[in-house]
């Protein structure tokens, strides 16, 4: 019998276009069904009217993203509508005049909602337009993607981002990247621009204004001077086979906790629903640890501010610590499986993977004995701060005028003179 073989790069393009056409089937035939039930009750949920600009939030988690736009939009008293899939929406807590906030349901309902609109320009964060449930429709003009990490676009899921109008970027490197996809898929050029990152302008606002007394437990110092004294160290992972707290767990947990250093674990926001096994584990092994606080806080800023040192895999929280904090950063294992995402279809490494090696301090598993060594190291690695302002530069423009250039760019593409019909 002959061996049918495969090469690697064969079998990776297979498993996308696999993973792609059945995610694609499989939306298409729910988003079907929910036609059918608008047209049968003879309503979208929406109105007919004609939307210049909308901004939709999938989640609260998001308001960072968008609260920097909508304030400037109020400055200016030019209207905007926010559609939120969050009952507890940051937004409804503003007193805005200008800025018409709505709650418009969660999963389908909302997806239902935003597939009928009428709208010069939408804005969101959501990926996978015209892949999963959201659809593009031809009364809506123009879809634009606000990027919501200073890392590659190529670490979304495969063909998230293909069918935007336009994307918005925080740094001039991502549109290599994006161009690169266009062309090895055939697809129209998108407009980009880069805008900055509205969230880190929220996040640096908010660390400049935190108070130095509180922000670090009972025994440790201020600033990393020497080797020697207590530090606080964030561990902060992303989540699946590749993240630390799954891949690595109480190999490195148990030699870390054992040093004299404060230890804050911050799991990925994803971790408490793909991973909750895992972490109940680890949270039931160290109870009685008393230099461990774990963190379920919905902004990591404290967390951020508070640590001398920080201690990551491939996850893009690394370069908002180096960015917001400029302090060092020790990785252990910056690789990823990329076959599930965008990045597996370029013929580069990503440039946070270069990044990540440029600015932190690999961590190996034969290492992990001597945890406190490394970490005393780290505290002293002077040299390492001109690579995380040069990777700052790269990917973190136009600081503090994010929110600025966003509300801009959706006052070029949504002007009310040019409604379309239905």
């Amino acid at each position: 019998m002959t061996a049918l073989y495969i090469d690697p790069g064969t079998g990776s393009m297979l498993f996308s276009i696999l993973i792609g056409a059945s995610a694609t089937l499989y939306f298409l035939a729910r988003t079907f069904i929910i036609r059918l039930k608008v047209l049968f009750s003879g309503s979208a949920g929406g109105s007919k009217k004609y939307i210049p600009r909308v901004i939709y939030s999938e989640g609260a988690q998001y308001w960072n993203v968008f609260k920097p736009v909508t304030d400037e939009f109020e400055k200016r008293e030019i209207p905007l509508t926010f559609f939120t899939s969050a009952r507890d929406d940051p937004v409804f807590k503003e007193n805005y005049r200008f800025v018409h906030a709505e709650y418009i349901g969660e999963g389908n309902r909302a997806f239902a909602r935003l597939n009928f609109l009428h709208a010069g320009i939408v804005l969101m964060t959501t990926p996978g337009l015209d892949v999963y449930q959201m659809k593009r429709t031809k009364t809506v003009r123009h879809y634009c993607h606000v990027l919501h990490m200073t890392g590659d676009p190529a670490t979304y899921r495969l063909f998230n981002l293909d069918y935007f109008d336009s994307i918005l970027l925080t740094g001039g490197y991502q549109e290599g990247e994006i161009r690169e996809l266009e062309k090895k898929r055939n697809l129209k050029p998108k407009e980009l621009e880069v805008v900055g990152c509205s969230y880190l302008d929220v996040y640096a606002e908010k660390i400049r204004a935190l108070p130095e007394e509180g922000l670090r437990p009972a025994g440790t110092s201020g600033a990393a001077e020497t080797g020697t004294r207590e530090l606080t160290v964030l561990v902060s992972p992303s989540w699946g086979e590749g993240g630390i707290l799954r891949r690595h767990g109480e190999a490195l947990l148990d030699p870390l906790l054992g040093t004299a250093h404060h230890i804050i674990i911050r799991p990925h926001p994803q971790s408490k629903k793909s991973e909750e096994a895992v972490l109940l584990r680890l949270r039931d092994r160290y109870r009685e640890k008393p230099n461990l606080e774990w963190d379920y806080e919905r902004e990591n800023i404290f967390s951020l501010a508070r640590a001398d040192i920080m201690i990551s895999d491939f996850s893009s929280v690394i370069f908002d610590f180096i960015f917001l904090c400029n302090k060092p950063v020790i990785y252990a294992g910056a690789s990823m499986d990329k076959r599930p995402y965008d990045a597996s279809d370029l013929d580069h490494e990503l440039w946070q993977t270069l990044r990540i090696r440029e600015v932190g301090i690999e961590l190996e598993e034969r290492d992990f004995n001597r945890i406190g060594e490394v970490l005393a190291a780290a505290a002293l690695s002077g040299p390492l701060e001109q690579a995380r302002l040069k990777a700052k530069d790269e990917a973190w423009q136009y600081r503090g005028e994010a929110g600025k250039r966003i509300a801009d760019f959706m006052i070029r593409r949504g002007s009310p003179q040019q409604e379309i019909c239905p």
